[in-house]
Formats: structure tokens, C-alpha cells, sequence
């Protein structure tokens, strides 16, 4: 790939204005993309939430659900996204006393012309936001971050996956 290509913004028009991508003429393959995060917080948050003692019920769950909802919505909420017909999209949300916290993984897949790294990213955001919501009785401390990408296959440039530093190399 030329260096000219590949530094090229697809987004933008000749003239610059925005525009959604036409992927047409583009091969449907399989395409995953893996995103994590983590809402680090108070290690009595963390107890409370694990004994499901949190006033607005089951963070867990409700978090995972609405990942699961953000994933499928996403080209609602970030421009020139296209609408996927997703085939797979999975939230694991797990407690880490290290943290403390909890670390959400999103997984999404399809068969198609477009990626799904938005989608996944999109999950693991909205997760993270829930546990704030249903938590914050319990600890407005609490801090959302490390949302990023873990990992991504398929499509015309390849498989990714994040490198041991975090900052992302090109695999295969």
C-alpha cells in the first residue's frame, strides 16, 4: 500500500466535506473486533456490586445488556457508520480486585464489507457508562477508562492486535 493510501482519510471528499464510505464494491468476509475498558472504583463499590447489593439491581447484567443494545445501535450514534447486520456481539464484564474494579471485553462479528471495530468499542463504552449509573449511589469516584482496541480481523488491512505496550502492532 502506497504511503499516500495509506494515510489517506476515508472519510473526507476531494473537497473535504464528510462522507460515509462506499463499500459496494468491497468482498463480504468474516470480520471480528475485540474492544476492553474498565471502571475502576472503590474496593467496597466493588464488594457491593458482587453481592448485588446496589440499589438500581444486577450491574452485571444490566451492563452486559446494554453493551449488547449500544453494539447494535451504533451507527445511530457515530456519524458516517454504516448499519451492520451483526452476527455476533458478546460483553464480558469481570471483577478485578486489582484494580479495583471491573474490566468489560466486547466481541463482534459479521460476514461483511465493513469492520466492526466501532461496534465493539461502542459496547464496551456503554457498558462502562451503565456501571457508572447503577453505581454512583454507591461511588461517584469512580473513573471509566482504558477503552480501546484489543484486537481486529479480516477485511483489506488484515489482522491487528494490540501490542504488549498497548499502543498496537500489524499481525499477519
Amino acid at each position: 500500500m502506497a504511503e499516500t493510501e495509506k494515510h489517506h482519510l476515508t472519510h473526507l471528499a476531494t473537497d473535504g466535506r464528510a462522507e460515509m464510505v462506499d463499500v459496494g464494491a468491497k468482498q463480504d468476509t468474516q470480520r471480528t473486533a475485540v474492544a476492553v475498558g474498565a471502571v475502576t472504583m472503590a474496593p467496597e463499590t466493588l464488594r457491593a456490586i458482587q453481592e448485588g447489593n446496589a440499589k438500581k439491581g444486577d450491574v452485571i447484567a444490566v451492563a452486559r445488556l446494554a453493551g449488547i443494545m449500544a453494539a447494535k445501535k451504533t451507527h445511530d450514534l457515530i456519524p458516517l457508520c454504516h448499519p451492520l447486520a451483526l452476527t455476533k456481539i458478546a460483553v464480558e464484564i469481570a471483577p478485578d480486585e486489582a484494580l479495583p474494579g471491573l474490566r468489560v471485553e466486547a466481541t463482534a462479528a459479521l460476514t461483511g464489507k465493513t469492520g466492526v471495530e466501532m461496534e465493539a468499542l461502542t459496547a464496551v463504552s456503554v457498558a462502562c457508562l451503565t456501571i457508572y449509573d447503577m453505581a454512583k449511589a454507591l461511588d461517584k469516584n469512580m473513573v471509566i477508562g482504558a477503552v480501546r482496541l484489543k484486537e481486529k480481523a479480516g477485511g483489506r488491512s488484515g489482522d491487528w492486535r494490540m501490542d504488549e505496550a498497548g499502543d498496537g502492532t500489524a499481525s499477519g
